[in-house]
């Protein structure tokens, strides 16, 4: 049944190219035959059912726990699978139901007066008066990255990010990672996990990048993010208990919830406390060749700006949901997400081709904390541990909330 689940995902990716997120199993489940020139969606979702039920039977049945939790988590992963191709084939659904299905949870909603009240904040503590979002640009403009920097100091971030990872998790002594810098993407930053313990992370360069966006871009990739995610579950999923499906990563599936919720809640793993401000003030700002003025009360803005994160959820709920133009969505980007022209148009072309895959970061993140925190992880060596059993195992997003 996992070999059958990999080789339908590998079919359904002929057709979808952002369907496939990574796969590193065996050669043997690859499609045999080329593509067809209509997208077969009928015999795909029969596919789906059929599959979902057999997985059912094994879910309702297992006598092994392990093949319980593998049908479980297989079954909820189709449910994506069914979704993303009524999706590919134009067959819409709202915000929250996409997101229900495709990865297993509905993000909650947030009013204009909750952000209002962070903008009161921000309002208090930013210097001058005026537009709020005009303000925040002001100081944030002080810590904008060199373009001839940014490589250097990118690199500089996450291979602190390596070491306290490695100073808790062993991996394996032929992982690593590839850094390169592109252009014209929809996102910030994005790791193509290879296989073998090998990702490539790019860094998209069409907008400034301010300072704290290396840790946190840098860490959300690589360690203890998106590489270490994958390469823990290749090593003890896969290659240790041949559990072929994590082979399979399809991007539009509740296991985008874990790794998304857990790459963001990685960076307050691997920076707990005051160690980011302070690595950013004595390391990086210096090379990038920036002044450390003012850089405290950057980060004090940056924490109540978090708060404002939920605001994209609404503006992309908005969008998808046709109850908002591009223009004013726009509009709503740069009051309450404290986005500059350019930041809110890319985030526009996201929402657009992810849809309601931003409830990933912010409430994945929110989850993942609350998932570390509520099992135990109230010291940073125990969070750790927690940490690392979330990214080696089959978890689905509603154990989360367990």
């Amino acid at each position: 049944m996992a070999e059958e689940y990999v080789r339908l995902g590998l079919t359904i990716g002929q057709y979808d190219p952002d369907f496939v997120d990574a796969y590193y199993g065996p050669d043997s489940l690859k499609p045999k035959q080329e593509p067809l020139k209509d997208f077969p969606k009928d015999s795909l979702l029969a596919s789906v059912n059929s599959l979902m039920n057999d997985i059912k039977l094994v879910a309702g049945s297992a006598q092994v726990d392990s093949n319980r939790i593998r049908a479980n988590w297989m079954y909820n992963q189709l449910i994506a699978f069914g979704r993303r191709i009524r999706i590919y084939s134009g067959e819409y659904r709202s915000f929250d139901e996409e997101a229900r299905e495709l990865f297993g949870l509905t993000a909650p909603e947030y009013t204009e007066d909750f952000f209002d009240t962070q903008l009161n904040q921000l309002d208090s503590l930013l210097p001058g008066k005026g537009d709020i979002n005009a303000r925040f640009q002001k100081l944030a403009d002080q810590f904008v990255i060199p373009k001839d920097k940014i490589d250097t100091v990118m690199r500089v971030a996450i291979a602190e990010a390596r070491k306290r990872t490695l100073a808790h998790y062993k991996l394996p002594s032929t992982e690593s990672f590839k850094l390169e810098e592109v252009t014209d993407k929809p996102w910030s930053g994005y790791n193509w996990y290879k296989g073998k313990y090998q990702s490539l992370v790019q860094i998209n360069t069409d907008n400034k990048i301010f300072i704290d966006r290396a840790i946190d871009v840098g860490s959300h990739e690589s360690y203890p993010g998106h590489h270490v995610y994958n390469t823990l579950l290749e090593k003890n999923l896969y290659h240790d208990k041949g559990w072929v499906e994590v082979s399979l990563y399809p991007l539009f599936s509740p296991q985008s919830f874990i790794a998304e919720g857990s790459a963001n809640y990685g960076i307050e793993v691997a920076f707990p406390g005051k160690d980011k401000v302070n690595f950013t003030k004595s390391v990086l700002l210096p090379m990038a060749g920036l002044d450390t003025a003012g850089i405290d009360l950057y980060f004090k803005a940056l924490a109540i700006k978090g708060k404002l994160n939920y605001a994209r959820n609404e503006a992309a709920r908005a969008l998808i949901n046709g109850n908002m133009s591009e223009s004013k969505t726009k509009a709503y980007l740069k009051k309450y997400c404290l986005m500059n022209n350019e930041t809110a148009e890319k985030s526009i072309s996201f929402i657009k081709k992810y849809r309601s895959y931003v409830i990933n970061y912010n409430y994945g993140q929110d989850l993942v904390k609350r998932y570390v925190e509520k099992n135990g992880g109230n010291t940073p060596e125990k969070r750790w541990d927690i940490f690392g059993h979330l990214l080696s195992n089959e978890i689905t997003p509603q154990e989360l909330l367990n």
